[in-house]
């Protein structure tokens, strides 16, 4: 059916009430198999976690004992969720923070460079192409305290007394996962900020360096405030990705030393399916879902209020 057929109908559906319904009838067959789908892989395991949040089910039996709201009370009573949701916000700040800066320097870097565009564009953007697991094990090789690279460099160079066994410490280890998560992230939002750059008129820049303004006041007055739409999706995104930051965590520390690096998302896999209490690890997702929800709802506010002031 043509663009102009389609046109027509709908058309003719305005002015006809019979014929409103039966192209309501259609676009509802057309929206039925995407619902559907929808339906049976969201609407309805979300509704189940639900339920289940308030059991103390362990995910094997068919022994699902209803226990109200004992999940949640043990949840807020918890040292171990506790130090699990701090780690889960210095890890969620930290990247925000540190991936939007590198990300804006990276388009920047690239953008006024002449030569091997491309190819700089391609060499920072690669590493958001492994997955997280391939990530891990390449950073957790690098840092290894005994044969990682990082660790002979140092000794290399006369700076043996460095070696840190930078996974194994508590002092280190959150450290390492944040740098080489923007190590991989980086790369992503940098090609969103360099198309919110690509959009920014010559002509301003232009005409600010003709009344004598920098590099660093074209960047502060004229470059930064236009980038507020992307930084508002990049922010958002990298917030959303750190809160649910899993992969990295499993492969390269295992939520240790101790409990130093387990965020929200570890200690439900860990409860969930290690020390078999699904009920209490469905209502730990339950409460991180209404954690990322506000956080975004605050974060997209505050951001959207950012722009108009720019």
């Amino acid at each position: 059916m043509s663009a102009n057929l389609v046109k027509a109908e709908q058309t003719l559906a305005v002015a006809n009430p019979k014929r409103k319904r039966k192209w309501q009838s259609y676009a509802l067959l057309f929206i039925l198999p995407s619902f559907l789908i929808y339906t049976l892989f969201v609407i309805v395991p979300t509704a189940g976690s639900i339920y289940l949040s308030f059991t103390s089910w362990d995910g094997i039996s068919e022994d699902i004992r209803y226990i109200g709201f004992a999940n949640f009370v043990e949840i807020l009573q918890s040292t171990r969720v506790h130090n699990a949701l701090k780690n889960t916000l210095v890890m969620t700040i930290s990247l925000v923070v540190l991936e939007n800066v590198a990300a804006i320097l990276l388009a920047v870097l690239v953008d006024k460079v002449r030569w091997f565009k491309n190819l700089f564009r391609s060499v920072f953007y690669f590493p958001t192409l492994l997955s997280g697991v391939v990530m891990g094990f390449v950073w957790a090789m690098i840092l290894n305290y005994n044969f990682g690279v990082f660790n002979q460099m140092l000794d290399a160079v006369g700076l043996g007394s460095w070696m840190v066994d930078w996974l194994g410490s508590p002092k280190y280890a959150m450290l390492a996962i944040i740098l080489s998560t923007v190590w991989k992230g980086a790369g992503y939002y940098m090609i969103i900020y360099l198309a919110g750059l690509q959009g920014i008129p010559a002509e301003l820049n232009e005409a600010a360096s003709i009344d004598g303004a920098g590099g660093w006041k074209q960047f502060r007055h004229i470059t930064f405030p236009l980038l507020a739409g992307s930084m508002t999706v990049c922010m958002v995104l990298s917030m959303i990705s750190a809160l649910k930051i899993f992969d990295q965590i499993a492969v390269m520390t295992d939520g240790g030393p101790g409990f130093e690096t387990e965020t929200l998302t570890y200690i439900i896999y860990k409860v969930g399916f290690g020390e078999l209490r699904q009920g209490f690890g469905t209502a730990l997702a339950m409460v991180l879902f209404l954690l990322i929800l506000l956080v975004t709802l605050i974060q997209v506010k505050f951001l959207r209020k950012r722009e108009v002031q720019m």
